[in-house]
């Protein structure tokens, strides 16, 4: 997909009851970039990576994955491009090993064992293959989910802020890891974050939402240096914006 479009969003509107919590009257996301999804709580960053995963639908409107259309319900073989990781990672009973290894194993993946010591060698888990999934860390267990999700070598991957509640040398190796698949593979990021200086390290571009509506969009330097529009500068700033 790199060199065109990743995903192509027109018309989006996503409502809860009568509540507005997404409208975007077009969204793109390039093939095979970096893009951090910025803004408050509330904004409509977690309901845009659900979206884009094929777990909920809009409202009203019509989305592409590449040339694949999608918008009531998303096909199996597009999820099976697309891997989400939470902010709060569900991990299942077991071990730290089988977590990571259960998806390839139920895709017939015959290298399933291998990848899945790759994979928690990149997280710096290994030590940990065999340690019940219960017994671990907070931290640790979003490092497994990581590992999880790139174990699957996903053409997208969707991150919902999987640093917001780690020590800052955990975010580092999160953020060295993700990247390094993105150089490696070509992969598409979207990367939901709070965090300024992630975002900037991080990101090509950057997309900021203020109540459910795209601001400013916007290569990474541009955005924070020289951001055009006055509620993204009073943003970056720091200051609360509404």
């Amino acid at each position: 997909m790199r060199g065109s479009s990743a995903y192509r969003l027109e018309n989006i509107t996503v409502r809860h009851g009568e509540r507005v919590v997404l409208q975007l009257p077009t969204f793109e996301v390039a093939a095979g970039e970096v893009l951090c999804l910025i803004g408050p709580p509330g904004a409509g960053k977690s309901t845009l990576l659900r979206l884009l995963a094929g777990l909920q639908s809009p409202t009203h409107g019509t989305m592409w994955l590449g040339d694949q259309r999608f918008g009531e319900s998303a096909p199996l073989a597009l999820k099976r491009l697309v891997t989400l990781v939470f902010q709060r990672p569900l991990l299942l009973t077991g071990t730290v090993r089988s977590n990571v290894e259960y998806g390839l194993r139920i895709r017939g993946e015959k290298d399933a064992a291998s990848r899945t010591m790759a994979m928690l060698e990149r997280v710096h888990l290994t030590h940990l293959a065999d340690r019940a999934a219960s017994a671990i860390s907070g931290g640790e267990a979003q490092l497994v989910a990581l590992a999880r999700a790139l174990a699957f070598a996903p053409q997208v991957l969707l991150l919902d802020e999987p640093t917001n509640n780690l020590d800052p040398a955990r975010v580092a190796l999160v953020e060295e890891v993700v990247l390094a698949d993105h150089r490696e593979r070509g992969t598409t990021v979207v990367w939901a974050t709070h965090n300024h200086f992630q975002a900037r390290r991080a990101g090509q571009r950057v997309t900021l939402l203020l109540d459910g509506k795209l601001v400013e969009t916007a290569a990474a330097a541009d955005f924070f240096d020289q951001p055009r529009d006055p509620r993204a500068a009073a943003f970056v700033q720091g200051k609360m914006v509404y």
